[in-house]
Parts: structure tokens; C-alpha cells; sequence
């Protein structure tokens, strides 16, 4: 069972999430209908480490198993979306991979068919795409030397 609280309208949800870099490109991914982008990951499950539960949703996602370094940013993520407002805690996890890697030009998608296209984008270009929370791009622009603390509103 996912981590996530429901109420009327409003929705808590825990959240661990892939900040991958590869060739001086970070992968993004977005529903298909939307046009934001953000960091690919999933939801914790109960009883779950954040660490087993990235591992799970990437194997899940993209089929890769995934090696997790270091905790970048801890982010309390308020935001509205689809008529629900959104109180998330989300965990970053700099990624990378020994097997399978998956790096290509243009956009995919995942095991789960076409509900996420994923893409890898240019680290340098990730300003001036829609990115949320927005906060994160300085994170991907300067990776911190210790874990961070972010409040996005």
C-alpha cells in the first residue's frame, strides 16, 4: 500500500525520486498529456526504505536497476493539480546504473506503456523548460556537496 492520504481535497503523498545524469543530460519524464516535466520516481510503500522502494519503482518503470548514491534534496512540495491540493515529501536520489543503461535521444516510454514519456534532456537546456517543483533545476545545475532542505510553494 502507497503512502498517500486522501481527503476531500486534499491529497499527502511520500514520494522518493531519481535524479539521473548521464553524458551532461538528466532524465525527465511527464504524464503524456501534460506539458510539465519532473524527476522520474514513485511513491514509498508502507514499511518500505526509500532507497528499496527507488529501486522498485525504476525496475518497475524503466527495467533498470538502478544504484543509489547520495540523499541530494529533502523537498516539502505544495502544489495544485487537477482540482487537488498537494502536500508532498518527496526524497532525491542522485542514480546511476552499471547494467542497462538507457540513454537516447528523444522520447520513450516506459514498461508501463504510454501513460509517462520519458526523455533525457540536456542539463544546460533545463532552464528553460516547464520543471517542477522549479527549485530542483539549481539542485541538477549544481549538484550540492551535502543534502539540501527545500520548501516549494
Amino acid at each position: 500500500m502507497d503512502i498517500v492520504f486522501k481527503n476531500h481535497k486534499n491529497v499527502f503523498n511520500y514520494r522518493v525520486v531519481a535524479v539521473w545524469l548521464e553524458k551532461n543530460h538528466v532524465l525527465l519524464h511527464k504524464e503524456t498529456e501534460d506539458t510539465h516535466w519532473s524527476l522520474p520516481g514513485g511513491r514509498v510503500a508502507m514499511g518500505e526504505e526509500s532507497i528499496s522502494s527507488l529501486k522498485r519503482e525504476m525496475m518497475e518503470e524503466l527495467g533498470v536497476k538502478v544504484n543509489i548514491k547520495n540523499l541530494l534534496l529533502i523537498n516539502e512540495n505544495f502544489f495544485s493539480l487537477k482540482s487537488l491540493d498537494f502536500h508532498e515529501i518527496g526524497l532525491y536520489y542522485e542514480v546511476t546504473t552499471d547494467t542497462n543503461p538507457i540513454f537516447k535521444k528523444g522520447p520513450f516510454y516506459g514498461l508501463e506503456g504510454e501513460r509517462l514519456v520519458y526523455q533525457w534532456f540536456p542539463v544546460k537546456e533545463i532552464t528553460d523548460l516547464e520543471l517542477y517543483p522549479q527549485e530542483i533545476k539549481e539542485m541538477i545545475l549544481n549538484k550540492p556537496e551535502v543534502t539540501q532542505h527545500l520548501v516549494s510553494k
